[in-house]
């Protein structure tokens, strides 16, 4: 999914692309990558924003540990700050910067999904903000700082899908609410 927005903030030639398990699978079946979750045979799968669990078995390809992928149009999950740069090292394209991510995704008019309402959503259906946060390359302290929120985030929760929320992870942590987008230039 390439959402093109031109603006002040942003080279006139960029998009950001939510990077979807269809296109992450490309990648993987390319280069035999296998993810930290699956070196590690469990990630993190959470509930709600309150709840986690670490499931074995927990993995892009079974992001809840048990089910299989409905579609694969929904955003690459179960994934880390290390994974997002293999792929993004294999397909040429960058990953956003925290503000850079802001600039390219605030003017999504579609719907953002939030607090706990839907599953995650196929990326053409839904607003960049919100769904599964979004790995930057943003780094403080040997940790990466996410944006855009997720399904779980609210107001009253974590408001993650605020500009103004501060929330940094280890290079490999993976969940199910985590994916990433890139920034590549438009095929116009």
């Amino acid at each position: 999914m390439v959402i093109f927005l031109a603006g002040c903030n942003s080279n006139s030639n960029e998009t950001l692309e939510v990077v979807t398990i269809g296109q992450f699978e490309a990648f993987v079946t390319e280069t035999n990558y296998v993810t930290d979750a699956e070196k590690y045979g469990w990630s993190i799968v959470q509930d709600d924003v309150y709840q986690f669990r670490t499931v074995n078995n927990a993995t892009w390809r079974i992001p809840n540990g048990k089910d299989s992928i409905q579609s694969k149009k929904l955003p690459v999950t179960q994934v880390s700050y290390n994974d997002a740069m293999a792929y993004c090292s294999w397909a040429k394209k960058k990953l956003p910067t925290y503000n850079q991510y802001w600039n390219l995704a605030e003017k999504d008019t579609r719907r953002i999904i939030s607090d706990n309402n839907f599953p995650i959503s196929n990326v053409d259906q839904v607003n960049t903000i919100g769904n599964v946060w979004e790995i930057t390359s943003s780094i403080k302290n040997e940790n990466v700082r996410l944006a855009g929120g997720s399904l779980f985030c609210s107001v009253t929760t974590c408001d993650g899908t605020s500009k103004d929320r501060v929330l940094y992870v280890d290079k490999e942590t993976a969940n199910i609410n985590i994916g990433f987008a890139v920034i590549g230039a438009s095929k116009d």
